[in-house]
C-alpha cells in the first residue's frame, strides 16, 4: 500500500498516556473560529495533498495490528518489523496459532514488545472466536479487543472502514492546542472539540494532515513555522517566520 509523501508543500520550498494541560505562551490564547478553522485546514490539505497513514498494512487486521504497535513507537521502526511478520502471519487466523514468544521474536525492537506480543496474539485469538477472523468496524468492539485503546480504535475506523473518526495523537493533540484549531487538556478533551469545530466533509482527513504537520513542521522542540504554509490563520502566538541561522562552525 503507498504511504503518504514525507515532505509538505511549503511556499517557498495501547499505552494510554496522560497528555500535557495546556498553559502558557507555548499555546494559543483562544480558540480558531469557524471560519478560521476551515481556511486553516484548506491550507494543511494543499500542504499535504495524498496524505494517508505511514504505517504499511493490507488489511484491516493488518492494520489494527501495526497501530497497536506504534503505541510509544514510530511509525518507521514499526514498518521495520511488520513485514517479516505478516509474511508469518497474515491474518488473525495465523496470528492466534504463534505464541507471545515467537510474535515477541519480531517485534523486539518495538518499545513494550512483551506486553504489545501478548496483546496481539490475544487480539487475534478473539477475532477467530467472536468475529470470525474479521475486524468489527464498531468501537466499542475494537476496543474490547485486548491492547486497542481509543486511539488505535479510531485509526482502524478512520483508515480501514472510512468513518470520520478522529484519532488524537501527539502530534494531533499538541497542533490543536497550539495553533487553537480545538484546545483541550486531554485527548479526549481535542478529540471531542475536533469532532465539533472541524466540517464534516474534513473530518476525516484531517487526522492525516495534523499527524503530518504536527511530525515534520509544527514539530515538540520548535515549530519550523517558516516552512508552514498555514501560518496566516494559525494562532500560535511565538512565531518563527524567519528561519534561523545556521550557528558558525
Amino acid at each position: 500500500m503507498p504511504t503518504a509523501k514525507t515532505k509538505p508543500a511549503t511556499r517557498s520550498s495501547t499505552s494510554k498516556t496522560a497528555d500535557p494541560e495546556p498553559k502558557g505562551a507555548a499555546f494559543a490564547p483562544r480558540d480558531m473560529t469557524k471560519k478560521e478553522v476551515t481556511a486553516f485546514l484548506s491550507d494543511l490539505a494543499r500542504a499535504w495533498p495524498d496524505a494517508e497513514t505511514e504505517l504499511k498494512f493490507s488489511s484491516p487486521f493488518q492494520l489494527l495490528v501495526a497501530t497497536a504497535l506504534a503505541a510509544q513507537a514510530t511509525d518507521a521502526s514499526v514498518n521495520r518489523v511488520t513485514p517479516a511478520l505478516f509474511a508469518k502471519a497474515p491474518g488473525p487466523a495465523e496470528m492466534a496459532l504463534l505464541t507471545s514468544d515467537e510474535v515477541g521474536e519480531f517485534i523486539r525492537t518495538i518499545g513494550l514488545w512483551r506486553n504489545k506480543a501478548r496483546n496481539i496474539v490475544a487480539l487475534s485469538q478473539m477475532l477467530v472466536e467472536r468475529y470470525d477472523g474479521e475486524v468489527p468496524t464498531d468501537r466499542d468492539a475494537l476496543e474490547s479487543l485486548p491492547g486497542v485503546g481509543r486511539k488505535t480504535a479510531a485509526v482502524v475506523l478512520n483508515v480501514a472502514f472510512g468513518e470520520p473518526a478522529v484519532p488524537v495523537d501527539t502530534h494531533a493533540f499538541r497542533l490543536a492546542n497550539r495553533t487553537g484549531l480545538a484546545r483541550g487538556k486531554n485527548v479526549l478533551d481535542v478529540e471531542r472539540a475536533l469532532e465539533r469545530r472541524v466540517p464534516l466533509p474534513m473530518l476525516r482527513d484531517s487526522h492525516h494532515w495534523l499527524i503530518l504537520q504536527g511530525r515534520y513542521v509544527c514539530k515538540a522542540r520548535r515549530p519550523e513555522c517558516w516552512r508552514c504554509v498555514a501560518t496566516a490563520h494559525c494562532l500560535y502566538p511565538d512565531k518563527e517566520l524567519i528561519a534561523p541561522k545556521r550557528a558558525k562552525a
